[in-house]
């Protein structure tokens, strides 16, 4: 019970970070420990359904390794509708404390996947700078508005999920580059079934899909891979910057103006620009913050993969 219990902390923890565009849910999984069992998982959910198709339920069961995915998928649920609404409110009244939290998470977290690397060479810093590349890319890329319609919020659901697995790349910031992240903030608020059936039929569809892919290359070639993913998180520090300008507005689905194209600024710059406190101090303390909670659940998946290397 305590192993499921820290599971689903980990699926709450996984859905939090889901939430806030610029922070992904694969950066938690991947720091807590359970990054490979999670792809793994998914990636044999096609062959699970062929065993139960043919009526061998517990064989299904087993493969793909149900009892992991659904408490995860508890935590990640929970966590998206109770915290949606709180993560929200907390990015609009006090974006630099929030975005210092996740800045300092992100950035020992890209530490920590670098360390996992076996070989330092030159193809390993092409597949970095790549990754560093992407990240800042899409991070600066242009907001588009994709349309409401069925297949588009299925196309997006496919899309997102497939950004929310990755270390670094946020799928609630895929969905704001589309211009859906209202929409389905919106529909998980107010439990719109009709839109929220569409999206996770996406999700479904593209999360089976590309986690195999993932899973293939993080075993083919892990390396690679491994360096890939430490550029997409220190790239993606550029989004989670906490103090920023903004240069551009956009309308959201209550009438409310929100960001829509931030250049980063430093404190005192910004306090120039903004006349705005910085709260440099306590930015800096949450930022351990993140550092810390990221070295506590390293700390806790080693606990807990000693207890089940005693229980064996």
């Amino acid at each position: 019970m305590k192993n499921y219990f820290l599971l689903y902390a980990k699926g709450v923890a996984m859905g939090a970070a889901d939430v806030v565009p610029g922070v992904s849910g694969g950066t938690v999984a991947f720091i807590s420990g359970i990054y490979d069992e999670l792809l793994r998982s998914i990636a044999s959910v096609p062959a699970a359904l062929g065993l139960l198709l043919r009526g061998r339920v517990a064989a299904a069961w087993q493969a793909a390794n149900a009892t992991f995915l659904l408490i995860l998928l508890a935590g990640i649920l929970t966590s998206v509708v109770s915290l949606a609404r709180l993560i929200t409110y907390l990015l609009v009244q006090q974006p630099i404390l929030v975005w210092s939290f996740f800045f300092g998470l992100v950035l020992i977290s890209s530490h920590m996947v670098a360390r996992e690397i076996q070989r330092r060479n030159w193809s390993r810093a092409v597949s970095f700078v790549f990754g560093i590349a992407f990240a800042y890319w899409i991070t600066v890329a242009s907001p588009m508005q994709w349309g409401s319609d069925p297949l588009s919020l299925f196309m997006a659901g496919a899309i997102a999920i497939c950004a929310m697995i990755l270390p670094g790349i946020s799928g609630s910031f895929i969905l704001l580059l589309l211009g859906l992240y209202p929409v389905i903030l919106g529909a998980i608020k107010n439990l719109d079934l009709g839109v929220l059936v569409l999206f996770a039929s996406g999700c479904l569809v593209g999360i089976v899909s590309f986690a195999g892919v993932l899973r293939w290359l993080l075993v083919r070639w892990r390396d690679l891979a491994l360096a890939f993913l430490t550029g997409l998180m220190l790239g993606s520090l550029n989004k989670v910057w906490p103090w920023k300008e903004t240069l551009t507005w956009r309308t959201d689905s209550h009438g409310l103006q929100v960001p829509l194209s931030q250049v980063n600024l430093l404190p005192g710059r910004f306090a120039e620009i903004t006349g705005q406190d910085p709260q440099l101090m306590l930015a800096i303390l949450l930022a351990l913050g993140g550092v810390s909670l990221v070295l506590g659940l390293e700390w806790l998946a080693g606990r807990s993969q000693q207890s089940a290397g005693c229980v064996e």
